[in-house]
């Protein structure tokens, strides 16, 4: 291993090497093996299988237990299972602990696809997270939902222009009302200001003719 020196090994499963030793025997064994890679930092992957029992108080071990006591010598634990619901199993991935980092604690499903191991968006339900179909059908509802949401943001906005031309359509409507009325008022103004002028014009000619006529009338008496 020196001579080789990789630089990450992968031990899978661990827990193949109880089936014939009992665990008494095979801890050790990891424990220096475990001492030995971090001292020539290799980074090393074991995975273990694991059964869940009955929980806790019952003896058994469940899926959050090493079958070889040596989890607490993991820098980061990874729980792996299979979620059976709506008549599908579906892969769940949950991060136990992770040393000397910040992780979250929602548990992710994973797809096994053609590039590898992809995580998928969380879709969390009201009772848990949804996977598999039930995710596909939320996420297909949302994406509806969405865009039933923008269509109806676009007609209020629609609605909404056309209310407002209609009132700028009034507003100008309103407006060349009033200019008509007050031109109307200006010309009735002008009107009355005309005849009122040309009154007084035929009252004075009227009046000077009739001061003619009189002086003349004088004079005539005067020659008999």
């Amino acid at each position: 291993m020196k001579a080789f020196r990789p630089a990450v090994v992968i031990i899978d499963p661990i827990s193949n090497l109880s089936l014939e030793r009992s665990e008494a025997e095979v801890k050790p064994t990891l424990m220096r093996l475990i001492d030995f890679f971090k001292q020539q930092q290799i980074t090393t992957l074991f995975t273990s299988l694991t059964t869940g029992g009955s929980g806790a108080g019952t003896g058994a071990s469940t899926p959050e237990d090493s079958q070889v006591g040596v989890s607490s010598l993991m820098g980061t634990w990874l729980l792996l299972r299979n979620v059976e619901s709506n008549g599908e199993r579906n892969r769940m991935i949950f991060e136990l602990k992770s040393r000397g980092m910040v992780h979250s604690n929602q548990m992710r499903e994973f797809v096994l696809s053609d590039s590898g191991v992809d995580l998928v968006d969380e879709y969390p339900g009201a009772d848990g997270v949804l996977t598999g179909n039930a995710r596909v059908a939320h996420a297909a509802h949302e994406h509806a939902s969405a865009e039933f949401r923008r269509r109806d943001h676009e007609r209020n906005l629609l609605r909404l222009a056309s209310r407002r031309k209609a009132i700028e359509a009034q507003i100008a409507a309103l407006h060349a009302q009033g200019q008509a009325e007050e031109a109307e008022a200006q010309f009735t103004l002008a009107q009355d200001s005309w005849q009122e002028t040309n009154n007084r014009q035929i009252e004075a000619a009227m009046a000077q003719r009739r001061s003619g006529g009189k002086t003349t009338e004088v004079k005539n008496k005067s020659r008999r």
